[in-house]
């Protein structure tokens, strides 16, 4: 089920290179979990803008004083849709659909569980942390970011969470210091699932990583998905059957949470610097 509602802005705050923003939505927190996505309506009448934005969700509240609530987090400096999400100001009003896809599976039992996020991706993962730690898993988070500015979520998960690890580029980028986490923290608590929310470069590094250290991983993907309902068929995500087989999915409306290791990431790598290359 999906709610359909023009939300009405009615607070916003910068977090580091990030906007938070909270829009009124009756209805949607009563059915939203971690990991489902909202899709946004972008620009005006004069705007050159036409594609929606699809953004995970960071937090919702069920209707009360304000009739309910959605909170998102945009990097403004990501493209001009972003930049003009990031520019709304209280008592501005946008069209939004949600809750859209697919949420994080949680366990039937108490399993420990990493939980790693990469700048604005990381915006659900508190939300799943404490809904992990109601079912008894012990959590951990590895909260990533290109610098200090772009790390979401540090001091909410600490308050909360309590075993957080925040990782930086290193002299060689991202990908070793992100390694080094992950492998760290899934040999710390020999954790049993590892929950990470990112692009899919940092995702195609974690997710064979910590397969191979016996963990399942369950992934969100953080890529460009314009229409956020699998209508326009932008996002489409290989994926290997029980047959063996590679097939397509849309990673908004099968998705944004796959297996990760039934994503054939180079294949799919292949084809994002396509579409980059095609549009430069």
């Amino acid at each position: 089920m999906t709610v359909a509602v023009t939300g009405e802005l009615i607070a916003t705050r910068k977090v580091g290179a990030f906007t938070h923003l909270t829009f009124v939505a009756p209805g949607v927190g009563e059915i939203a979990r971690p990991g489902h996505l909202v899709s946004v309506a972008v620009g005006d009448a004069v705007s050159a803008l036409v594609a929606r934005r699809t953004v995970p969700l960071h937090a919702v509240t069920p209707s009360g004083t304000y009739g309910g609530t959605v909170d998102i987090v945009v990097d403004g400096d990501r493209d001009p849709g972003m930049r003009w999400l990031a520019d709304r100001r209280v008592h501005d009003e946008v069209a939004l659909i949600a809750p859209l896809g697919r949420a994080f599976p949680l366990p039937q039992e108490p399993l420990p569980c990493l939980v790693v996020g990469v700048d604005t991706a990381a915006a659900p993962l508190a939300w799943l942390a404490r809904a992990l730690r109601d079912r008894g898993c012990p959590v951990e988070l590895v909260v990533a970011g290109s610098d200090d500015r772009h790390l979401f979520g540090v001091v909410e998960a600490r308050r909360t969470i309590g075993n957080v690890t925040v990782v930086t580029p290193g002299e060689t980028g991202l990908h070793e210091p992100l390694r080094a986490a992950v492998r760290a923290g899934v040999r710390r608590q020999d954790a049993a699932i590892v929950y990470a929310a990112a692009r899919a470069q940092e995702l195609a590094v974690v997710t064979p990583l910590a397969e191979s250290l016996g963990a399942v991983t369950q992934v969100a993907i953080h890529e460009d998905m314009p229409c956020g309902t699998g209508l326009c068929s932008a996002c489409t995500l290989p994926v290997r059957g029980r047959d063996d087989r590679v097939h397509s999915i849309r990673a908004c409306s099968d998705g944004p949470i796959v297996r990760g290791a039934r994503v054939v990431w180079d294949q799919y790598l292949a084809g994002l610097a396509g579409e980059l290359e095609a549009r430069a």
